[in-house]
């Protein structure tokens, strides 16, 4: 695993408008990057309440959406078409709307179970690794993707089947951390809001949260509220 002492970058904006609008100029910088590198941009994308209004800035930006391929950090084992199935949501917003060819979606088949699904996507991803970059969010217990605190975590694993998740659907399918911090060149975090202040101040103090095992070497944005500062300060 990445050293959990190589420090993150911690940024923090006045709100969640101006935290996206960073997020945005800091994804299609990356893209340009990996795009004239490498020809293609490898983006692992989260759910959540902030990601989604994220990608719906992304939708009315113009890119070369053919050179992105997208995956999927976690997946909730609903039917496809569910109201809680974020690829969907990530569909809907962005991929829709901009074009995106379905042989660039990359998305995790769920819908089969957590065994089945995480073996399914292990292979699916296993030719297309390193990811060049992977946006991520922090709930509030500190988990990342579908990686919660006390869940059991082998090692050697390119995915996990998630059973008994804290926080409804109990059924997940989830990229390990070592994907995540290994198989990634980069990770940019995202962290609104009120609730998440006491992870966060836990991670930045050195608790051994999933955050923690992924979050070195990323970039943090935080609003106001996450970070526990005044508005404006």
């Amino acid at each position: 695993m990445t050293d959990l002492g190589t420090a993150a970058r911690f940024e923090t904006h006045a709100d969640g408008e101006t935290l996206i609008r960073a997020a945005a100029a800091y994804l299609l910088g990356a893209a340009r990057a990996a795009i004239e590198a490498r020809g293609r941009f490898l983006l692992v994308l989260a759910g959540g309440r902030t990601p989604l209004a994220l990608y719906q800035t992304l939708a009315e930006h113009q890119a070369d959406w053919t050179r992105w391929h997208f995956f999927l950090g976690d997946e909730r084992c609903v039917p496809p078409d569910h109201p809680e199935r974020t690829s969907a949501a990530i569909a809907r917003l962005w991929l829709d709307p901009a074009g995106v060819p379905a042989s660039n979606r990359h998305f995790i088949q769920a819908e089969r179970g957590p065994e089945a699904g995480a073996e399914d996507y292990a292979q699916r991803i296993r030719p297309w690794l390193p990811f060049d970059l992977a946006l991520l969010g922090m709930g509030e217990d500190g988990h990342v993707a579908s990686l919660f605190p006390g869940q059991p975590s082998p090692p050697g694993r390119l995915t996990l089947a998630v059973h008994k998740a804290p926080k409804p659907p109990a059924e997940r399918v989830s990229l390990s951390a070592e994907v995540l911090a290994d198989a990634t060149r980069e990770r940019l975090i995202l962290v609104t809001g009120a609730a998440k202040r006491e992870a966060l101040r836990a991670w930045r103090a050195g608790q051994d949260l999933p955050i923690a095992k992924v979050g070195a070497g990323a970039q943090v944005l935080m609003d106001a509220d996450a970070a526990g500062v005044e508005r404006g300060g």
